[in-house]
């Protein structure tokens, strides 16, 4: 790796790298030795950030229960709007196609992995409940509601369809976005209606 960088810059490009070669050749088979090799780091440096592949893998997860944070914590702040529901898929897309990829491939090659050393899976399902909770609000019918769930959970379905296609990263990003618009809610914003 050429100059100094910020040390989450470079823990965010170990986590890159491992789990290109964590896909590539499989969990087991890749060690932290190759991992530094790909970097153009030594193996003290890379151990300086991460102390096994456990935790490399770990982090990746806290990671991407962070950015689940933050989106959560975004929709908390937003004014409602006839836009609402379609910037939240916009985000959505945004959260999962832009690591989501990689780790959905690494995920796929490497189940009983992530089954062992996946932390806070229970977490993930109590931030999307409040996320829908927070964008449907309080009198949203349930169409509405299912709408906006089924649109926001789309993207990960898409990803996981692509799974073996000749597809781009890009190609499935603008997909999940498209078919994930399709399914929300018309007019976009909680309905005054009760149920």
């Amino acid at each position: 790796m050429a100059g100094r960088r910020r040390g989450s810059d470079t823990k965010a490009e170990i986590r890159e790298v491992a789990i290109e070669l964590f896909t590539e050749q499989g969990y087991e088979a890749t060690s932290l030795r190759e991992i530094a090799e790909r970097l153009g780091i030594t193996k003290a440096a890379l151990y300086y950030h991460f102390s096994s592949k456990e935790d490399i893998v770990r982090s990746l997860f806290s990671a991407h229960l962070d950015a689940l944070d933050a989106m959560v914590d975004w929709a908390r702040e937003q004014p409602p709007g006839p836009d609402l529901h379609n910037r939240a898929v916009d985000r959505m897309v945004d959260l999962v196609t832009g690591d989501g990829l990689p780790a959905m491939r690494f995920a796929l090659a490497n189940q009983h992995v992530v089954r062992d050393l996946h932390p806070g899976r229970e977490n993930a399902f109590e931030k999307l409940a409040e996320l829908f909770e927070i964008l449907t609000g309080p009198n949203a019918s349930v169409e509405e509601e299912l709408r906006l769930r089924a649109a926001l959970l789309s993207v990960n379905v898409v990803l996981l369809a692509a799974q073996g296609l000749e597809a781009s990263d890009a190609q499935i990003a603008a997909v999940a976005r498209g078919i994930a618009h399709l399914l929300v809610p018309p007019g976009g914003t909680p309905s005054t209606e009760t149920r």
